[in-house]
């Protein structure tokens, strides 16, 4: 099994959330985080003064599944969260050893 996180543009969720469910996903973790990479923040102005902002808003997108689907799945959201812009985030795939739904105790790939 393989865990996969990315960090992606907040106004891209629902079209990689559409994709996902398009390839068979059937559950997905979404929080709200921030953070920077080489961007390093980014200056805003606000009512005529200039402030720095260290950290920018993303969403953060969590889904477990078959070792099969790790390909398929890093390069869907690869493809539906690149505006080519910078800060279009990044992808993590981990190996995950163990999974339990808890209602039925159903372990491992019948947890997924």
């Amino acid at each position: 099994m393989k865990f996969v996180m990315a960090v992606i543009k907040p106004f891209k969720l629902d079209e990689v959330r559409e994709a996902l469910t398009a390839l068979g996903i059937q559950g997905l973790t979404v929080t709200e985080v921030q953070g920077f990479g080489r961007q390093m923040g980014h200056t805003e102005f606000y009512r005529g003064a200039e402030y720095v902002v260290n950290f920018v808003p993303k969403i953060k997108v969590e889904v477990a599944i078959t070792d099969d689907m790790e390909e398929r799945v890093v390069e869907c959201i690869r493809q539906t969260a690149q505006t080519g812009k910078i800060g279009d985030g990044k992808i993590f795939a981990y190996d995950l050893n163990t999974a339990v739904r808890i209602r039925t105790g159903e372990t491992n790939e019948q947890a997924l």
